[in-house]
């Protein structure tokens, strides 16, 4: 008795297993993967600055679903946004997270310091590293870190990141966003020395209206060489779209 043949049809499978590959983080959108040399390399701490509204969190957000793509585990620390404000967001960019957030793969934690305006002494940034310590997941967002910072000394921001460099070091990947006014020019160029990783986000104009470029400043231990500049915009319902420099300027 023969076997039934079964017509496939490929174009109605789709396949949402996570990509093999876990030794680079990945933002899932081809160009800027390009652009980054591949992705960010594990085990990396990266810092994303730039002025406000240029794109930075819809940049970490890109790089958060690739990474849950991957099969990574990652906590997401936020000042821009509650639970349900980021997830909406995100669903927004065509970047659907709601049921890695229902099954425990992203933990996001909320951070409003309204009320605290007057106690400076809280140690903010030691409780971020000792709270990061105990999370078992790989990855860690940081979104943004300008309101922790604009309230402690230089020495808390430098044990900080150095704090945070050890934590790679044993395997975490933590990715960092801040506005480009919280440092100071030299100490903005120690934080960079200690960082893995170095996006820097302006906004230009463009005609009559402003694009955002991203410059990929520095990538320790990129599979590939990096690529200077990404310009892009953000189109709802689509989500982040990468523009080639040429039109960008035209």
């Amino acid at each position: 008795m023969g076997e039934e043949e079964v017509d496939i049809d490929e174009e109605e499978i789709r396949i949402t297993s996570p990509y093999e590959q876990k030794d680079v983080l990945t933002s899932g959108n081809i160009e800027m993967d390009k652009k980054m040399g591949g992705g960010i390399p594990a085990g990396s701490l990266t810092i994303i600055e730039g002025p406000n509204d240029c794109g930075k969190s819809v940049v970490t957000q890109q790089i958060l679903w690739g990474g849950l793509q991957q099969g990574f585990t990652i906590t997401s620390y936020t000042t821009e946004n509650t639970i349900k404000s980021l997830l909406k967001q995100m669903d927004s960019l065509a970047l659907d997270i709601s049921e890695y957030f229902l099954l425990g793969y992203l933990k996001i934690f909320p951070f409003s310091l309204k009320g605290t305006e007057g106690v400076a002494e809280i140690p903010y940034l030691k409780y971020i590293v000792d709270d990061m310590e105990r999370k078992q997941d790989d990855i860690v967002i940081i979104d943004s870190l300008t309101v922790f910072v604009s309230r402690a000394s230089e020495n808390d921001i430098l044990d900080f990141f150095s704090s945070c460099k050890n934590l790679c070091d044993h395997g975490k990947t933590i990715l960092i966003t801040v506005h480009d006014y919280a440092f100071g020019k030299e100490m903005l160029t120690r934080i960079r020395s200690i960082c893995d990783a170095h996006l820097s986000i302006r906004l230009e104009e463009a005609g009559d209206k402003l694009i955002k470029i991203m410059e990929v400043a520095k990538i320790r231990g990129a599979q590939r060489s990096t690529g200077n500049i990404i310009s892009f915009d953000v189109e709802p319902g689509f989500g982040l779209r990468i523009i080639p420099i040429g039109r960008a300027k035209a």
